[in-house]
Parts: C-alpha cells; sequence; structure tokens
C-alpha cells in the first residue's frame, strides 16, 4: 500500500497541490470508517444485548452481577432489583439493574414435570 502512495505521490508532482490533499482525505475517511467498524459499532451492539437482557428480567431467574457474584432475583422494580444471595434467607441485597451482566432464565414448572 506504501507504494502505490509513493506512485501517486510521484504522478501528482506534475500536477498543482491539490491533488494531494484529496489523497489524503481519503485515506483519513477510510481510518475513520475502519475505527468505527472495528471499535464502535461492536460496542452499541453489545450495549443494545444488555438492555434486551435487562428488560427480559423476571422473578426467579438467577443472575450473574458485575461484582462476580450468583443469585436469584426475588423483586423487581424500575431500575433496582432485589437478589437473594446463597441459601441463606436473610442475605437479599438491592441493586441496579445495570450491575446484573447475565442471566440465566428459571425453568417452567411444566418442563421440569415432564422430565
Amino acid at each position: 500500500m506504501f507504494d502505490k502512495l509513493l506512485a501517486l505521490e510521484a504522478t501528482a508532482e506534475g500536477q498543482p497541490a491539490g491533488g494531494n490533499w484529496l489523497v489524503l482525505i481519503v485515506i483519513y475517511g477510510v481510518f475513520i470508517l475502519a475505527i468505527y467498524l472495528l471499535m464502535f459499532r461492536p460496542q452499541k451492539k453489545q450495549q443494545k444485548a444488555l438492555k434486551e437482557l435487562l428488560s427480559q428480567l423476571e422473578i426467579g431467574d438467577v443472575v450473574l452481577t458485575s461484582s462476580g457474584f450468583y443469585g436469584t432475583i426475588i423483586d423487581i422494580a424500575d431500575d433496582t432489583v432485589i437478589v437473594e444471595f446463597g441459601n441463606n434467607k436473610n442475605c437479599r441485597i438491592p441493586m441496579q439493574k445495570t450491575a446484573i451482566v447475565d442471566c440465566e432464565k428459571q425453568e417452567s414448572a411444566s418442563q421440569t414435570e415432564s422430565k
């Protein structure tokens, strides 16, 4: 690619100086597009998937928090959930929904009876 740029520069010597700016603008445009496609677009997809996950939370789901704890949802409010950790019924902690990074849906009673 560098050889092509040198060839473009060599052919542009006989042309006005404006031709070099056009090549430079195109190169910067390609770099900006590559940065967008490689960095920002996947991040937006991940944020959209997390938003969808948080909107589908239900009572009884087992969740993984951002601190690495697994717990069971026992109550859901607008932007907070109450999560019960372990077998100890006294360990119930309210937390923001944004602290949840993964969710395992509970199996319905009909699925467990058929097994």
